[in-house]
Formats: structure tokens, sequence, C-alpha cells
């Protein structure tokens, strides 16, 4: 890997390119760890391409198979990003940890509801609904003052 630093006094503000072969994950590890150090944008990957997602745009983050995907309202990013290094990352911005596999945006939570065993069902900006475990259920409730 090369790495090059330019120092030019006509920029207002740091620009980093990163160029890579189609799909080399180091390049993944590498603009997340970026996007840690500038948390205003995450990395998000969908077909060997890497889109910059603002925090507020993300509804819910869940691991499946080892996998870590973050969802917006009609789209859905893969990450390389570990669900507690999203937490983290993201606690600061309103975002929860709801269950094992996955934390949320509290900001775009449309409603929730007690379900049975003392999780409850919370149903996002988009329609889509997310169980919160028992374990997390208590933090959310606090965060309501419920």
């Amino acid at each position: 890997m090369k790495i090059t630093l330019e120092e030019d006094p006509t920029l207002s503000e740091a620009e980093v390119l990163v160029r890579c072969p189609p799909g080399d994950p180091a390049a993944g590890r590498i603009l997340s760890a970026l996007s840690a150090a500038v948390p205003e944008a995450l990395a998000g990957w969908r077909d060997g391409q890497a889109y910059p997602l603002n925090a507020q745009d993300l509804l819910y983050a869940e691991a499946v198979d080892g996998r870590t995907f973050l969802y917006t309202a009609g789209e859905v990013f893969e990450t390389p990003l570990r669900l507690y290094e999203l937490e983290k990352l993201l606690a600061g911005r309103g975002f929860l940890r709801a269950s094992k596999s996955a934390v949320v945006n509290f900001n775009a939570v449309r409603s929730l509801r007690p379900d049975l065993g003392g999780r409850l069902r919370l149903t996002m900006r988009g329609g889509e609904q997310i169980y919160a475990s028992r374990q997390y259920a208590p933090d959310i409730k606090k965060k309501l003052g419920i």
C-alpha cells in the first residue's frame, strides 16, 4: 500500500482520495476509519462502491451472519464496522442499542409499543419494525422518561 500526504495551502478543508481495485476490503476499512475520525458521515458499501451516509439519515444498523448493514428510508448498505463500533461512534447522536443485533436511531422512531416478554416493538420512520429485547428496553424507556 502506498500512502502519500500533500499539503496544499489553497485548501480550506482536508480532502482524502483512496484509489484501490474494485471491492478491496482494505480500502473499506480505511474509509470506515476515516469516517469514524470525521463522524458527520459513514461509508456504506453497495455493489463494490462506497457511499457517504449522514448519520441522521440512518434508521438503524443490524448485524446478520457476521455482516453489518445500515438501513436508510429506501436503501440498504453494508459496512465493515462491527455493531459495537457503530454504537460507540453514533452514541452521542441519538442512537441506542435495541438488541444484540440492532442499533436504532431514536430520532427515527415513529412509535413504540410493548410486546410479549418485556420486549418493545419500535416502528421506524419508514414503517419498518424493530424489536428491542427486554435487556435493552429499560434504556429506551428511560430515554422517553417512562
